[in-house]
């Protein structure tokens, strides 16, 4: 009874942490769009930053009138840390210039003209010479900030005699600004290293040596997994049962491995019908540890009654390998079952197709549909092939043109993580059109696999790449998956 009360107790805490982990991950894929950390950090920060203002306000008796200016800056800096407008410094010399203007223009009435009649009468003289003061001492200084008006026109609202004013308002700005420039240093611009996947993981790469240019994809492998330092490739073979030799030990149902590791196991049972397999793969392996440099090992399993999908994911855990970067093949009406059944587990998958076999990508053109962690895996996979000298483009395409605008913030929000150059483009029309067009001066074409989609999505648009039919370059497919695996 109380072994049963255990396991059942060690079953829910399982289910818990998986549930936990999911949902961990299903957040670190949200706030991984910029505009969603952005529109989350104008959630926090606005309203902490108002209230300590407010709090300081009550100590130092400030009036309230001079926090809208002040929560209307706070929103533009956070949500918008790109634009002109979100400089610190900017942000505290146009408030405090505008607050100036303002009490210059209380000042200069109440010297020399009369003073309103009645208490909730303001002086539109007043009103209107704050105002160009503001425009002409923040076009002058190139402090050019909305709220600066907002402040001038409070000093005439509420007739303010004295310099505290416009005190307050610097002091008050300047703790807003400070918030903003750590949370920017700190926080925004090192987004990619605490939040994005993309840049980690990816560096143990299992090749399966398929088709006529699996050296082609086995090289690409190479130079994915030789960005990082502790990079390795696995290049893996099945061989079929009848080619082991009628006296080789029969496998059982999940495959027997006979080679790993760089050579031929002495120990395997009779290895010698393997050896012409496995030594194609050594070949191929000293070709990529020559080449890029990364250490590649060699596995050749025997094949069993499992699918050969499902034997190649056994073997890449078994190899501790977190991608999977295949050649490309093709079935009755599109992918063959081996990549398809890759694509439906929580591997990621890369498959290659190779047009001539080249083994160097210089160019690379990633087409993105929406800035996800996917897009950011293909420009970090673009930037691991192509290199310090590579070119690298990113692209998008549209169907209106009141598209565009979005577009190109969504790219810039995507390549601004990268310190690598990428040039941006935004191209009208059908997607298999423009990449067609631009294959003829690229080297490579980078596009997501789309396997998030639903059946009848797929079903009214098929995915890109199943519409290149006429490009003339090398094609990646990409298929990022969550990854609950204990190794990462």
């Amino acid at each position: 009874m109380f072994d049963n009360a255990r396991a059942y107790l060690r079953a829910a805490l399982s289910r818990s942490r998986r549930f936990e982990r999911r949902e961990v991950h299903d957040f670190r894929r949200w706030i991984e769009s910029s505009r969603n950390l952005i529109h989350l950090s104008v959630l926090l920060f606005v309203p902490l930053l108002v209230g300590l203002v407010t709090l300081i306000s009550n100590v130092a008796d400030l009036s309230f009138l001079l926090f809208p200016p002040l929560a209307a800056g706070a929103y533009l800096l956070f949500a918008h840390p790109e634009e002109r407008y979100a400089a610190p410094w900017r942000f505290v010399s146009g408030l405090t210039a505008g607050a100036a203007c303002g009490w210059i223009a209380v000042a200069t009435l109440s010297q020399f003209y009369y003073a309103p009649s009645a208490a909730q009468e303001i002086h539109a003289g007043g009103a209107a010479l704050a105002m160009f003061l503001t425009g002409a001492a923040t076009w002058a200084f190139d402090i050019e900030e909305p709220a600066a008006f907002s402040t001038a026109l409070l000093a005439v609202v509420e007739r303010a005699s004295g310099f505290a004013y416009v005190v307050s308002i610097a002091v008050s700005s300047m703790i807003v600004a400070g918030v903003f420039l750590v949370w920017h240093r700190q926080v925004y611009s090192h987004r990619a290293r605490y939040l994005y996947q993309s840049t980690k993981g990816d560096d143990h790469v299992l090749v399966p040596m398929r088709g006529d240019h699996a050296d082609a994809t086995a090289m690409f492998g190479g130079r994915l997994a030789a960005a990082h330092d502790a990079g390795k490739v696995v290049l893996f073979d099945l061989v079929d049962p009848d080619e082991a030799g009628a006296s080789a030990t029969e496998p059982d149902s999940d495959g027997q491995t006979v080679a790993t590791d760089g050579g031929v196991d002495a120990d395997a049972p009779e290895p010698g019908s393997t050896k012409p397999h496995a030594g194609r793969l050594e070949r191929c392996a000293d070709a990529v540890e020559a080449t890029v440099g990364v250490p590649c090992e060699v596995v050749v399993a025997r094949r069993g009654s499992e699918p050969p999908a499902k034997t190649t994911l056994r073997t890449a855990r078994e190899s501790n390998c977190d991608l999977v970067v295949t050649p490309y093949e093709e079935g009755e009406g599109g992918l063959s079952s081996f990549v398809t059944s890759l694509f439906r587990t929580d591997m990621d998958v890369v498959v290659h197709r190779s047009i001539d076999g080249r083994t160097e990508w210089g160019r690379v053109l990633v087409s993105v549909r929406q800035a996800s962690d996917v897009a950011r895996s293909m420009l970090d996979f673009a930037c691991r092939l192509a290199g310090s000298s590579g070119r690298i483009g990113v692209c998008h395409c549209i169907s209106t043109a009141a598209e565009r605008r979005d577009a190109e913030s969504m790219l810039a929000d995507l390549v601004e993580t990268f310190s690598t150059r990428i040039e941006t483009r935004v191209a009208h029309g059908p997607a298999e059109d423009f990449l067609a067009a631009a294959s003829s001066h690229t080297d490579l074409v980078v596009l997501g696999a789309s396997t998030d989609r639903s059946a009848v999505s797929r079903l009214l648009a098929p995915a890109t790449f199943e519409r290149l039919h006429d490009i003339e370059c090398d094609v990646a497919i990409v298929d990022r998956r969550y990854r609950p695996l204990d190794h990462n």
